[in-house]
C-alpha cells in the first residue's frame, strides 16, 4: 500500500463523537449530483498528482446487496455500456484508463452493485467503502490534489493505515493453476474422479464446464485471467434422484447441463424446489451443492497465475485436502531425511508412513539390504523411523521413502573379495539355466552362492 493514505468523504470530521462515529446531519445517501462529481473529480486530481493515467482493477465483483443512492437502483450490476454483456474485461489485471476507472467509482459510489480496487502497484489506491467513505493511496504527498478536495467542499483526512488495506489480510498460501494443476486435473478426469470446473471470474460470479480429456485444453484456453478455479465431482445422469435428495430446508446451488450441453447453475431452497424441477425438465445431469461451508467438499482448487507465472490475484479459498497436501509436498525435495510414523503394513507389503500429516510409502526392496521374509520383520506399526525421499510425485500425490538408502550398501565389502579364495556351505541349489547360458555366467552364478555371510545377512 502506498504510504500517504487518504479518507475523502463528505461527512466534517468535526461532526463526530469520541468514538468517531458521525453524528452529523449529513444523510449517507446523495444525489448523483455535485456531491458525487465532487468525489470523482477529486480522486481525478490525486491521479494526476500521482502521474498516472491508468488503474489496474484488483478484487473485481457483482452483487446487488447494496444500494446507496437517492435514485432507484438499476437492474443487473451497473456495467451496462462500460463492458460488454459478459463483462469481458472486467476482472483481477485488467488495465482500464484513469477515465473509465473513474466510471467504476461512480458505479460504487452509487451502490449499483459492482465493486473493485483500482490501483497501481505501490503508486496509487484507490477503494470505495461504506456510505461514500473513499481511501485514497499515492506514493507522492499530493498537496495540490488534497487543497482540490477541500475546495470542492469534501474533508481529505490523512491516514495511518486504510481500512480496506490489500495487506491486512489472513495469511495464506493460494494453490495456483500451474503446469502440476492441470496434470492434476487431467490425470483425475483420466482416473473419473472430476469432470467439472467451476471459473470464478468475479466475487460472486462464477461459469462452468464439464469436462474431457479431449475438451481439457480449450476450457483452459479461454478462462479469464487470474480466474479462481475449483475443480468437482462429475454430474449425475439421474436428474430426478438429484431431485429427490435436495435437504428438506436451507439453500443449495443446482448444477444442470441441459439438451443442448450448456451448463448452467441457480441458488434454491425448498421454497423454489417444485419451479426448479421444471426449470431443468429434459437435463442431461445434474448435481446439488450445499452452500455450507462444512458440507461443501470439492476436490481442489487454483488460481491462475499470470503469463510470467507469478499468481498475483489475491483470491482466497477453504483449502481441500488435496490442496494441503499440494502446500506440503511443495516443501519436499528428492534426496531429503524425514522422519515419520509407520501406520500401516499392507497385506501387499507395502509400508505406509505419515511424516506430518500425509501418508507416504516405502516399497519392499527400499525397506533393507538385509534378506528378510516380511515387512514386519523389519519395521512395526507405531514404530517412528527416518527415511530419504525418493520421489514426490505432485500429479499422484504419492510420496516414495526408502529405509535402506540410510544403512550401509553391503556390496562394497564383497567387491573387495574379488578374487580371494574362501570357503563356504551350500545354502541352496537352483536349478539349471537354459543352456543359452554361457559357462561364464553359470560359474559366476555358482560361485556367488558359495558366500555364506551374503546369504546370512541377506
Amino acid at each position: 500500500m502506498p504510504p500517504f493514505i487518504y479518507r475523502i468523504t463528505k461527512y466534517d470530521p468535526a461532526d463526530r463523537d469520541e468514538h468517531g462515529s458521525y453524528i452529523g446531519a449529513e444523510d449517507s445517501t446523495s444525489d448523483h449530483g455535485p456531491v458525487e462529481a465532487a468525489y470523482l473529480q477529486a480522486i481525478a486530481a490525486f491521479a494526476e498528482d500521482t502521474g498516472i493515467d491508468h488503474l489496474d482493477i484488483r478484487e473485481p465483483g457483482i452483487s446487488s446487496l447494496a444500494h446507496f443512492g437517492l435514485e432507484p437502483a438499476v437492474d443487473g450490476h451497473g456495467l451496462a455500456g462500460l463492458f460488454p454483456p459478459d463483462l469481458s474485461g472486467f476482472h483481477d489485471g485488467a488495465e482500464v484508463p484513469v477515465s473509465l476507472g473513474l466510471e467504476l467509482v461512480r458505479v460504487m459510489l452509487r451502490g449499483n452493485g459492482a465493486w473493485c480496487r483500482l490501483a497501481v502497484e505501490d503508486k496509487f489506491d484507490v477503494q470505495v467503502g461504506w456510505d461514500q467513505y473513499v481511501y485514497v493511496s499515492s506514493d507522492k504527498r499530493c498537496e495540490r490534489a488534497v487543497a482540490r478536495t477541500r475546495a470542492l467542499n469534501l474533508f481529505p483526512e490523512r491516514l495511518e493505515a486504510s481500512l480496506y488495506d490489500a495487506d491486512s489480510d489472513e495469511p495464506g498460501v493460494q494453490r495456483p493453476a500451474d503446469e502440476d494443476f492441470w496434470a492434476r486435473l487431467r490425470w483425475t478426469i483420466a482416473m473419473r474422479h472430476a469432470a467439472i470446473l467451476e471459473e470464478g471470474y468475479l466475487h460472486n460470479a462464477s461459469r462452468w464446464h464439464r469436462l474431457t480429456e479431449d475438451t481439457l485444453d480449450a476450457v483452459r484456453a479461454r478462462l479469464t485471467p487470474r480466474a479462481q478455479l475449483t475443480v468437482w465431482p462429475d454430474l449425475s445422469t439421474d436428474v430426478d434422484a438429484v431431485l429427490a435428495s435436495l435437504p428438506d430446508e436451507g439453500p443449495v446451488e443446482f448444477v444442470w447441463e441441459d439438451e443442448n450441453g450448456a451448463l448452467s447453475s441457480t441458488m434454491a431452497d425448498e421454497s423454489d424446489y417444485k419451479e426448479l424441477a421444471a426449470r431443468v425438465a429434459g437435463a442431461r445431469a445434474a448435481t446439488a451443492l450445499s452452500l455450507t461451508l462444512d458440507e461443501r467438499h470439492p476436490l481442489f482448487t487454483a488460481v491462475l497465475p499470470d503469463s510470467d507465472g507469478v499468481l498475483r490475484a489475491r483470491w482466497r479459498t477453504e483449502p481441500t485436502p488435496s490442496d494441503r497436501n499440494w502446500a506440503f509436498l511443495k516443501t519436499l525435495h528428492r534426496g531429503q531425511i524425514c522422519t515419520g510414523t509407520v501406520t500401516e503394513i499392507a497385506s501387499f507389503g507395502v509400508t505406509f508412513v505419515d511424516i506430518g500429516g500425509f501418508t507416504a510409502m516405502i516399497n519392499i526392496p527400499e525397506l533393507s539390504w538385509r534378506r528378510f521374509d516380511h515387512p514386519s520383520d523389519v519395521v512395526s506399526v507405531g514404530q517412528e523411523i527416518s527415511a530419504e525421499i525418493l520421489d514426490v510425485d505432485l500429479v499422484g500425490e504419492r510420496v516414495s521413502l526408502s529405509l535402506k538408502a540410510l544403512q550401509e550398501d553391503p556390496m562394497p565389502q564383497f567387491t573387495q573379495q574379488v578374487g580371494q579364495i574362501t570357503n563356504g556351505v551350500v545354502t541352496k541349489l537352483v536349478r539349471s539355466e537354459p543352456s543359452s547360458v554361457s559357462k561364464t555366467e553359470r560359474t559366476a552364478s555358482k560361485a556367488w552362492c558359495t558366500f555364506p555371510s551374503w546369504q546370512k545377512d541377506m
